[in-house]
């Protein structure tokens, strides 16, 4: 099993950590992931449950993602999950 490796402009190796899953429970739907996100992974999900609305992030396009983990990186809550990735 090889895993998945990039390089940055200075020719150092580093692995890239793919977003697998949002944790809803924890998720306050500010959106600071879905605006750092340049590649369209992320996805805005809006429940409407007995006169209060809940907003949470989904991972709507997980094929997109780079690995950046830009998204976990500006997230005040800490709800990403990530996983590295094989060829």
């Amino acid at each position: 099993m090889t895993i998945i490796t990039g390089l940055t402009r200075d020719k150092k190796e580093w692995i890239p950590q793919f977003v697998k899953n949002i944790d809803r429970d924890v998720c306050i739907g500010c959106g600071r992931c879905y605006k750092v996100c340049v590649m369209d992974v992320l996805a805005y999900e809006e429940i409407d449950e007995d006169d209060s609305a809940k907003a949470y992030m989904t991972v709507g396009k997980p094929g997109n993602c780079i690995g950046c983990q830009a998204c976990g990186r500006t997230c005040p809550k800490k709800c990403f999950e990530f996983e590295t990735a094989s060829l």
